[in-house]
């Protein structure tokens, strides 16, 4: 090994991607050793640190080029030994300097002290934060304050950042690329306006509201009528993802659907106020749209905030179809599918998107108006790869066995689907058109009788679901 120069050694030490092995190789001798302690930028650890902060500081020693760090406590239990404090994020600040990514999940002793310690990493452009439950809107903004170059910032159940002053401080940066917020209480829909010019230069947006909160504010028809009319300018927009929202008409997020003309992914979960206009208005507007997800509420969990009717129609799915010609992921899912009549989306909402789309991925979840007519029109599907079917029970084995007419389909999932049984895999047993079949928790479908009927098969049973 000594003989190898050592731009070769770097080739093949970059080409180890395992940190096992990357351990394993670094052992075999001294240079080998010393190369991976340059080359080495990412480290990933957790509960086997201990005591935490004298293992970090001789990792961070070891490895001086750090770049991407990832602390993670899941399932950590006292008895494991005690977890990194600020005095960590201190080692991190003072022994990386190079730090531009780093990721803290589970991290119950860091507080602001140590955010603050952070605030001196001016290469740091990511920070990733998941149930941090003692960090507030103070340690938020002392670290955006120093770290002038973050662009990405993800928020995860940050129960205790109840102030948003940080927020209005990286609008005015205007460097922000990708902000994930979930699951933090005191952070509504009205705070995101704070942004302000940061809106133009945003790629990527995870807004999502805990479904509790988010139920006990809904019925105030004062928080929706407070929002404030205003222009956001977010045409860089390429995916965006709502989940628990209020959407209040030509104000807050509805104008953002309306202000992204280079949308390539979309998710709407459970956001109250989603008419047919917005969906509209989103789709003559993004007609690089590529993937669209919509989980709908049911009519019966909608409050009354407004005379007009919430629920989304075809014309929404029409809308989409004419002027999203690139689309290849269509979800569209139910939150209640005990009242199937009041389904927004007709089968024909749903086969133009299909007819009109390069679709190469369907998901339907509790949709009752797609049938076996709907089955026999995916036949004539040219793009149609995977298709995923959750408790949509009105398909029979007459539709299924249809499957194998479809053109280029490979992937097949289905899931609590109770009007399939054995004999709906009549036609693909031994054809092995699928590279993949997936069935979950269907009562009538056995593990034995759909072997072969695919490359892969993937079958898992548990019916307590039903009860």
């Amino acid at each position: 090994m000594d003989e190898l120069p050592e731009n070769l050694v770097w080739e093949i030490l970059g080409r180890i991607r395992k940190t096992g092995d990357r351990n394993s190789v670094s052992l075999a001798c001294k240079r080998l050793y010393e190369l991976d302690n340059e080359q080495r930028i990412s480290l990933r650890v957790g509960c086997g640190l201990d005591p935490a902060n004298d293992a970090l500081a001789s990792l961070c020693n070891r490895f001086p080029n750090l770049t991407r760090v990832e602390i993670t406590y899941s399932g950590w239990m006292s008895k494991l030994g005690k977890q990194m404090d600020d005095q960590g994020l201190s080692i991190l600040s003072g022994y990386c300097p190079l730090l531009s990514d780093l990721t803290l999940s589970y991290c119950t002793f860091i507080t602001d002290m140590g955010l603050r310690y952070l605030a001196s990493c001016s290469k740091l452009s990511a920070l990733k934060l998941n149930f941090t439950p003692r960090i507030t809107g103070c340690g938020i903004l002392s670290l955006v304050v120093g770290c002038r170059s973050l662009t990405i910032l993800h928020l995860i159940r940050c129960l205790n950042v109840n102030s948003v002053e940080w927020l209005e401080y990286l609008g005015k940066l205007e460097t922000l690329e990708d902000l994930s917020i979930k699951n933090c209480r005191a952070i509504g829909e009205g705070d995101l306006i704070k942004l302000g010019p940061s809106w133009r230069k945003l790629k990527r947006l995870q807004f999502e509201v805990d479904a509790n909160y988010r139920y006990m504010k809904v019925y105030d028809r004062l928080a929706v009528d407070r929002w404030q009319r205003q222009w956001i300018p977010c045409e860089n927009m390429q995916e965006l993802s709502l989940v628990n929202c209020i959407i209040s008409p030509g104000r807050g997020l509805a104008c953002v659907l309306g202000k992204c003309r280079n949308l390539e992914k979309i998710h709407l979960d459970m956001c109250v106020g989603v008419r047919d206009s917005d969906i509209v208005s989103l789709a003559q507007k993004s007609s690089n749209l590529r993937s669209i997800s919509l989980r709908v509420p049911s009519d019966f969990s909608l409050p009354l905030l407004m005379n007009n009717p919430l629920r989304l129609t075809d014309e929404s799915l029409k809308a989409i179809a004419q002027n999203c010609l690139m689309l290849e992921t269509l979800r569209i899912s139910f939150s209640d599918g005990e009242f199937p009549s009041f389904s927004s989306f007709t089968l024909n909402g749903i086969l133009s998107v299909i007819q009109n789309c390069p679709v190469r991925e369907l998901a339907l979840d509790h949709v009752y108006s797609f049938t076996d007519v709907g089955m026999e029109a995916l036949c004539m599907a040219q793009h149609l790869e995977t298709l995923e079917l959750m408790r949509c029970q009105e398909i029979s084995d007459e539709g299924l066995q249809l499957v194998s007419q479809f053109p280029r389909l490979h992937v097949l999932r289905l899931s609590k689907c109770l009007g399939i049984t054995n004999g709906g895999f009549r036609t693909l047993i031994g054809s092995y058109k699928l590279d993949l079949l997936a069935v979950e928790d269907c009562p009538q479908i056995s593990e034995r009788a759909i072997c072969g009927a695919a490359r892969s098969i993937s079958f898992r049973q548990d019916l307590s679901w039903m009860y």
